[in-house]
């Protein structure tokens, strides 16, 4: 069983009193017009909620690559489900932060079949932390383009399939991190965070776990 530093409640009490007072001066001191230290914010106090459930409840490493691959799965359905179902369509840094989701679902995946050992759960630690590092910095260059003023929005750019088709993927890469338009919009907000905020706290979360499963048996 996983051993962490015991931090007294009053301490975390405390702690996460200054941080939802914090954010209160924030979004009065910001409005309703968004600002990039107000995402950013909002993306660390949900990272550092949602990450550290994931490690308190963390389950026996087995069990918990299965659980990583269901949320992923989980998370890909949701996508769909909005794509699909709500008609939001995804933008180029989407296409690729769900690329990066379905790899990461994957490594659990084989990972939970396997069942490594400390080893094994270090060398999955590091493919998580590529992969799951990659997504994080799509989901953050969105994160940014949404806290843009609306006159520095970069105007629409080409589809992702065409791109594909008629360009270099280096070319393509770099096309989607300077990211357009559609890429600025949020179709979506839960708590105050759009579809790239929580999917920056997913790999974010992702990564504190597969690397806390080095020690966990």
């Amino acid at each position: 069983m996983n051993r962490y530093s015991v931090i007294p409640w009053p301490y975390a009490a405390l702690f996460l009193c200054v941080a939802l007072v914090g954010q209160e001066f924030l979004l009065r001191s910001f409005g309703a017009q968004p600002a990039m230290s107000e995402s950013a914010y909002r993306v660390f106090v949900m990272t550092l909620g949602v990450a550290s459930l994931a490690l308190i409840v963390l389950p026996p490493r087995r069990m918990a690559y299965l659980l990583g691959f269901l949320v992923c799965a989980a998370l890909m359905g949701w996508a769909l489900w909005l794509q699909y179902g709500e008609g939001l369509e995804p933008c180029p840094l989407c296409m690729f932060q769900r690329v990066c989701v379905s790899a990461v679902g994957i490594v659990f995946l084989i990972a939970a079949i396997q069942n490594p050992g400390r080893t094994g759960a270090a060398f999955y630690a590091v493919l998580t932390l590529i992969i799951a590092g990659a997504g994080a910095a799509f989901a953050a260059r969105q994160i940014w383009l949404q806290a843009l003023p609306k006159d520095q929005v970069p105007a629409c750019g080409m589809g992702l399939s065409y791109m594909m088709d008629t360009l270099p993927f280096t070319a393509v890469v770099r096309k989607v991190l300077e990211g357009s338009g559609e890429c600025a919009e949020k179709g979506w907000v839960f708590l105050g965070l759009s579809i790239a905020g929580w999917t920056f706290v997913f790999f974010a979360s992702m990564i504190a776990a597969a690397i806390a499963l080095i020690r966990r048996d």
